[in-house]
């Protein structure tokens, strides 16, 4: 995500699980991407224990989950519908990347770059807000045995 153009100043912050520790001083967070490894079962209760961590108006578009390991179907540890009842159920979107291939990874990298500038209000006429009723929109609906 560094490498990629960004207009304005990009700051990072990676951690395993929240909540973060109160006593460091970071910038303001415009965006939480909540990584779901499909191949680990840690991962997903490592974002479901975190989860709880997030105050609730995060929750309108600031809030994202990013699924890999989809490609290797065969070797998943969870299935990718519990991944996306737990994205319906946040009301948040759900990207699916292959992060093992540079090109992928590359794409995944613009794309949350892009959700990013949103979020952070660097795109004119458009909130995190409105994104997420645009991202909503194209999703399929919902399962019924939610």
């Amino acid at each position: 995500m560094l490498k990629e153009d960004c207009s304005s100043e990009l700051k990072i912050h990676v951690a395993k699980s929240l909540p973060l520790p109160s006593n460091v001083n970071r910038p303001r967070i415009d965006l939480i991407v909540f990584v779901i490894n499909l191949h680990s079962k840690y991962s997903l209760q490592n974002v479901e224990e975190s989860l709880r961590h997030v105050d609730a108006p995060f929750f309108l578009g600031k809030v994202i989950f990013l699924v890999t390991g989809a490609a290797r179907d065969t070797h998943c540890s969870v299935h990718r519908s519990t991944a996306e009842k737990l994205a319906h159920t946040y009301r948040s979107p759900l990207l699916s990347c292959d992060l093992e291939t540079e090109p992928f990874r590359a794409a995944a990298a613009q794309r949350l770059v892009r959700l990013l500038q949103v979020c952070a209000g660097h795109v004119p006429g458009l909130s995190a807000l409105s994104l997420l009723s645009l991202l909503r929109g194209a999703e399929s609906s919902p399962p019924e045995d939610l």
